[in-house]
């Protein structure tokens, strides 16, 4: 399967039915709206309105369809999730381009206006979705049929292994699970007849990156259920698709759900922690925020830098390797609050009175000023605005052999503030980071702009009273 060429066919045929569903609005404004009006038939001799749109409508449709995320996932969509995705979208695009365009329309009544938004409606919803429905058909054909599939890894070398193994390669029609072999998640010395060990389940990320593997199934038997909950830890920053046997459910509470009924009874661990509409808002929130901040605190910039300078040897920025979004490091850039020496012993965490603060720096820190910089690593899209603050590989070690569970932090990107940050603080040891991190995944549970509106008010307050610590 080759996800670039058939992303690159939907939208070719988005852009084609946009096209022709303005053509079409526009021909009908003109000679049934505008004709009422008037009394008399309007030519359209190549208006410039035509033209345009055609150029540019397309393009608005493609952008809105990215937007909400539907070039995600291209292989693993039911044709009735595309007549829902299709018409949602759809629904929105037109009440945009209502306002936009149709609303200052001259018009014998605002019946027409209801005419033109039903009729623009239906000229873009039923040629896009003919053609969706038919790539999509397709798609499902290939992949019933085994000429299309993902790459598959079972873990598990039980019972339920090899039952599930059998009934999939025995299914009259394909669920596109193109199985490549299976990890051990027993300490019994059994097998998958008819199929490759390609290692023990602690292996799993490697192998994962090493296969390409896009799709992985727990199947592990009863007696094993205890260590289905490290399996899911440990793959769950992994782009992978994970499905699970029923008799694992419980296992996993408040990220599983149902998306087959018609093959084998298995269930898919949900990560995602928003739709893709509301990850797309946030980025574009992000980026919009951060623009203006750089520009508001540019005058800043010059100030707090030649007082870092006068305070101290050093340079005016610190930059530090941080873990964030899927486990992935990169370098953060703050205000220099500490001397050079800071860290010659090794890893430390600040604390209260601490002496390797510098003067300038108690100020910064107490007012969040050193954090200023990481607005840079916000427009490259490594951190986020809001969001869990982003720690060492040194310290992550630690606080997962107290609370692995913090891996999930790593599902959406780090954060400039947090409500880690706002309700508790800078951290002076592991067990007190293990404390912030509670709040953190309770803001993960809860992800939503007006949330992230709440924490940067907060944080605000607590610069201007100097109360960060």
């Amino acid at each position: 399967m080759n996800k670039k060429r058939q992303t690159l066919i939907y939208i070719c045929w988005d852009l084609f039915s946009a096209g022709l569903g303005w053509w079409l609005f526009f021909n009908f404004r003109k000679h049934i709206v505008e004709a009422s009006k008037h009394g008399y038939d309007i030519p359209i001799n190549n208006d410039i309105k035509l033209t345009l749109g055609l150029f540019i409508l397309p393009l608005f449709w493609v952008g809105l369809y990215t937007f909400s995320g539907y070039y995600h996932h291209i292989f693993r969509r039911s044709r009735l999730r595309e007549v829902q995705n299709t018409f949602n979208t759809s629904v929105a695009g037109v009440l945009i381009l209502f306002f936009v365009l149709l609303l200052d329309d001259s018009v014998q009544s605002y019946r027409d206006y209801y005419f033109s938004s039903g009729f623009l409606f239906l000229v873009h919803f039923v040629p896009t979705l003919l053609g969706r429905l038919t790539i999509s058909t397709r798609t499902i054909r290939k992949i019933q049929s085994r000429k299309w599939g993902y790459k598959t890894i079972l873990v598990g070398n039980g019972i339920n292994a090899n039952h599930l193994y059998h009934e999939l390669q025995s299914a009259k029609k394909s669920e596109g699970f193109f199985i490549l072999g299976y990890v051990t998640g027993s300490d019994e010395q059994l097998t998958v007849e008819g199929l490759p060990n390609i290692g023990n389940w602690s292996d799993l990320p490697r192998i994962i990156g090493e296969k390409q593997i896009e799709d992985v199934i727990i199947c592990m038997d009863d007696k094993d259920h205890d260590k289905v909950p490290a399996i899911v830890d440990l793959v769950q920053n992994e782009q992978v698709h994970l499905k699970i046997l029923p008799d694992s459910y419980g296992m996993v509470l408040g990220m599983i759900k149902m998306n087959n009924i018609l093959g084998a009874m298995l269930v898919e661990a949900d990560f995602e922690v928003m739709p893709q509409w509301q990850k797309s808002a946030k980025r574009v929130f992000d980026a919009v925020v951060g623009i203006l901040a750089l520009i508001i605190a540019s005058p800043l910039f010059l100030l707090l830098a030649i007082w870092i300078k006068i305070d101290s040897k050093g340079p005016i920025f610190y930059k530090q390797q941080r873990i964030g979004y899927l486990g992935k490091p990169f370098s953060i850039y703050k205000f220099r609050s500490m001397r050079i020496d800071a860290e010659t012993a090794g890893p430390q965490l600040s604390k209260e009175n601490d002496q390797r603060i510098t003067r300038i720096g108690r100020s910064l820190r107490k007012t969040r000023l050193d954090e200023i910089p990481q607005f840079f690593n916000v427009l490259i899209g490594d951190m986020s605005i809001v969001g869990p603050r982003p720690e060492r590989q040194f310290f992550i070690d630690q606080i997962v052999k107290k609370a692995p569970y913090y891996k999930r932090l790593h599902r959406i990107k780090p954060g400039i503030t947090s409500w880690g940050q706002v309700k508790f603080g800078y951290a002076e040891n592991v067990d007190q980071m293990v404390d912030r991190m509670k709040y953190d995944i309770l803001y993960l549970e809860n992800m939503s702009l007006g949330l992230d509106i709440k924490i940067m008010i907060y944080t605000a307050l607590i610069m201007v009273q100097g109360r960060g610590k």
